[in-house]
């Protein structure tokens, strides 16, 4: 007898937290900022109108969107300054990495989907397949704004934390460049309604103290 499809979206999940315990033993600060991004695509999803089951399904894409960087090297990974040419190249090969995990393991297209293409731009100027405008998948399109939103508010090691404001400014600045306009005038909408919508940035050095495995009602 052959596997159901619920039993096939089990597995899919347990996969998928699997991996998400993987980046948070790798990569702490991967990992807290995965599940920042998983809460606010999610949130976003649910507000424009996608059912709980989908919006969920995203949020656990997102908690794994940036698999591949766990095969990127720490000196370029955590490096302070500007990245080389060569470096860059390399960090631009985290979709593709992630995708062919996650393809490997014989995931839904969905979830790879996500995971590709989430660095895809708006103009078609973005990686790895330069994409462009409705060919870059929804999911991906919604992933990205999520994701840049947490990288501007969020403390990194070449960067400090921009204030909800000024990322604000520079998520509307690239609106029709890297973003498609309409999710970015949901995402900024919910802004607007949610005071509390920014989630606080735990320590990297409190890895004892989160929360794993995640909750699926988390999402």
């Amino acid at each position: 007898m052959g596997v159901t499809r619920v039993e096939h979206d089990r597995e899919t999940r347990e996969v998928i937290l699997s991996f998400a315990k993987s980046i948070q033993e790798r990569d702490i600060v991967t990992y807290q900022h995965s599940r920042r991004v998983a809460t606010y695509v999610q949130r976003l999803a649910r507000y424009l109108g996608w059912s709980r089951s989908e919006a969920r399904n995203l949020a656990l894409a997102a908690l794994v969107h940036d698999l591949g960087k766990t095969w990127i090297a720490n000196d370029i990974l955590n490096k302070s300054g500007a990245l080389s040419v060569e470096e860059r190249r390399k960090m631009e090969q985290h979709p593709v990495i992630g995708a062919r995990i996650l393809i490997g393991c014989d995931v839904h297209p969905f979830y790879v989907e996500a995971v590709l293409y989430h660095h895809e731009a708006w103009n078609g100027c973005g990686y790895p397949a330069g994409l462009q405008g409705e060919a870059i998948p929804m999911s991906a399109r919604m992933l990205t704004v999520a994701d840049v939103y947490d990288v501007l508010t969020s403390w990194r090691p070449y960067k400090n934390a921009l204030s909800v404001d000024e990322a604000r400014k520079l998520i509307i600045a690239d609106s029709e460049i890297y973003f498609d306009p309409l999710i970015v005038d949901a995402f900024l909408r919910l802004l607007d309604i949610s005071p509390n919508f920014t989630l606080p940035q735990q320590d990297m050095f409190e890895k004892q103290t989160l929360h794993y495995p995640p909750h699926l009602d988390d999402f």
